[in-house]
């Protein structure tokens, strides 16, 4: 409850700001090349997160160097282990990457409710994680540095900031947190392994991964204060706690 109070609370200047920044930018010349997706929760005309994280730090700059360093240190002493679940997260990127947290029951064929909210809620990260991509175009590290070997998918497009698996995971980990409150410490513990297994692949700095974590807690902040998504979180909180067999909370 008490983050919910913290996240509606620092809603409102968050929303001044995104209105404040949509009325003065400009649209980029390259935007009209994909087509937009239709949000289901968040309205970006309001929302504008651009300005609320900082552009990705330069590849000579300190910060840049020492995350070429650590990607390299990953690469030299990842496990076939920490691969192959590093791949799997890379396959699922939806709410039941967290299955390995509520179990074998944890499916969206016994969950449809729960499995319709989660879609929703990716969706929006596919709205505002799109939006920054373009808004960045910063290079995945692969394309940075050729002696790199990513394990996972790579891509053409220059599009690693932020880590939209990463947004992802967050957003649907603090969407479970507010179901399942008393299992609030394993789900964003899982968010954070799901997150650095993008690291693990190969496929984004850490950076990346930060500028997701902190776009997630403003994005679910909007959301919370959504009556769409109050109603459809109400009602996937109860099949999930039916199901799983919490009592009422």
């Amino acid at each position: 409850m008490r983050i919910r109070q913290l996240l509606i609370a620092g809603l409102i200047p968050v929303i001044c700001v995104g209105i404040h920044a949509q009325e003065n930018q400009s649209q980029s010349p390259g935007a009209a090349t994909k087509p937009a997706r239709t949000a289901y929760y968040v309205d970006p005309a309001i929302l504008d997160v651009s300005d609320l994280i900082p552009s990705p730090p330069a590849m000579d700059s300190a910060q840049g160097e020492a995350e070429s360093v650590e990607l390299h240190r990953i690469e030299q002493t990842r496990t076939e282990a920490q691969v192959a679940q590093a791949k799997a997260d890379d396959a699922e990127e939806d709410m039941f990457a967290f299955k390995t947290v509520f179990g074998a029951i944890f499916t969206p064929e016994a969950l449809p409710i729960t499995a319709e909210l989660g879609a929703h809620v990716k969706n929006e990260q596919s709205v505002i994680g799109n939006q920054l991509k373009l808004h960045f175009e910063r290079l995945r590290p692969y394309q940075a540095d050729a002696t790199l070997h990513p394990v996972c998918p790579v891509k053409p497009r220059h599009d690693s900031y932020p880590s939209g698996h990463a947004l992802t995971g967050y957003l649907e980990a603090l969407t479970l947190a507010e179901m399942v409150p008393e299992k609030r410490s394993e789900i964003l513990e899982r968010a954070d392994n799901y997150a650095h297994n993008r690291l693990i692949c190969g496929v984004h700095y850490a950076s990346d991964i930060e500028a997701s974590r902190r776009i997630a807690y403003v994005v679910f902040g909007y959301m919370l204060a959504t009556p769409r998504f109050e109603r459809d979180l109400a009602a996937a909180k109860l099949e999930l706690r039916s199901k799983l067999g919490f009592s009422g909370r």
